[in-house]
């Protein structure tokens, strides 16, 4: 796969409950309590607990992440029934510095 363009990313992260999601699974630990089935960390937060914590449908967060999985910002892992995300950081770094490249910062 290729590297989401700059504008695909500021799309992705140009919607609040995105954002806000993001943010949160930057710093799991920080925002959600321990699972049953996978680490925080390692595997990433149950779209389970994300539905929880934002308030929206599942298929609504599994829409949301889709959308952060195509721009290159999350990844996905399957454990049982459950999918887990975790932040790409080297691909959020790189978006990052294409950014201010982009803007000639």
């Amino acid at each position: 796969m290729t590297d989401a363009s700059t504008l695909d990313i500021l799309k992705a992260l140009g919607n609040e409950n995105r954002l806000q999601i993001l943010t949160w699974i930057l710093s799991p630990t920080d925002h959600f309590l321990k699972q049953k089935d996978g680490d925080l960390v390692e595997d990433g937060v149950c779209v389970g607990f994300i539905t929880q914590k934002i308030g929206l449908s599942q298929p609504t967060v599994t829409s949301h992440m889709k959308i952060l999985a195509e721009a290159g910002l999350v990844t996905s892992k399957q454990i049982k029934n459950w999918v887990f995300y975790k932040p790409d950081r080297t691909r959020i770094a790189r978006a990052v510095s294409q950014l201010g490249a982009d803007l000639n910062l």
